[in-house]
């Protein structure tokens, strides 16, 4: 007794990949919509402002740069060329107010000063508030 087997089919059972691809584009359409659409920040936002600080409040040393050639340092005008001296007694870490507005060039000029390449600068931010 023999048995007949059915003949193989030369063709292979083949997964149709197409509606997984159609997937795919379309999550990234609908990725690419929503991330590339630009968020405005809304109008109503004001950024901080000091009209007058204590000065008991305010950290020392502290250099306050209003130009390029406007320093204050701890309240006192200073010449650029002349910071060096005046730092020259304290090792502490010194304090930078910069105007909002000022140029970042600016603010680059004076970080590359030879007094302050190796001193610790920090920035100072100051709040716009009734004075404590």
């Amino acid at each position: 007794m023999s048995l007949q087997l059915p003949a193989r089919s030369s063709e292979r059972l083949r997964i149709d990949t197409s509606l997984a691809i159609v997937n795919i584009v379309l999550l990234l359409i609908f990725f690419f919509l929503v991330a590339g659409q630009e968020t405005r920040p809304p109008h109503d936002i004001s950024l901080a402002r000091t009209s007058q600080l204590a000065p008991s409040n305010l950290p020392s040393p502290l250099l306050q740069i209003r130009s390029e050639e406007d320093w204050l340092l701890d309240g006192q005008p200073i010449l650029p060329d002349l910071l060096a001296a005046a730092l020259s007694e304290s090792d502490e870490v010194l304090h930078l107010v910069i105007d909002k507005e000022a140029d970042a060039n600016l603010l680059i000029k004076v970080l590359d000063h030879p007094e302050l390449v190796n001193r610790d600068v920090r920035l100072v931010t100051l709040r716009e508030g009734p004075a404590q």
